[in-house]
């Protein structure tokens, strides 16, 4: 039996999707807690040029110790409201990691 999944996390054939709401600018890099169907996220970097987009993705794969190339933004690169794609890695790895 496997736990059930907060909202934010939702599996497909071919990785696992998170949503979540990033907040740029911040005084640290931190994963914070869900807000409601988002997982929200801190980083320092200015939402510049992609700079914050890149801090995420830097730190989620840092955080989950899987390569930097197998975590993927696919929508929001210009929203505060992203969707990263997770390759190659379980359901149950990311909840563990993030916690």
């Amino acid at each position: 039996m496997t736990m059930k999944l907060p909202g934010f996390l939702h599996v497909q054939s071919d990785g696992i999707l998170l949503a979540i709401k990033l907040q740029p600018r911040a005084s640290s890099n931190e994963i914070g807690k869900p807000l409601g169907e988002e997982l929200r996220i801190k980083v320092t970097a200015p939402p510049v040029e992609a700079a914050a987009n890149d801090a995420l993705l830097r730190l989620l794969s840092e955080k989950l110790d899987c390569p930097r190339n197998r975590v993927l933004l696919i929508r929001g690169h210009t929203s505060r409201h992203k969707t990263i794609k997770l390759q190659g890695i379980s359901a149950d790895h990311v909840l563990c990691r993030l916690h």
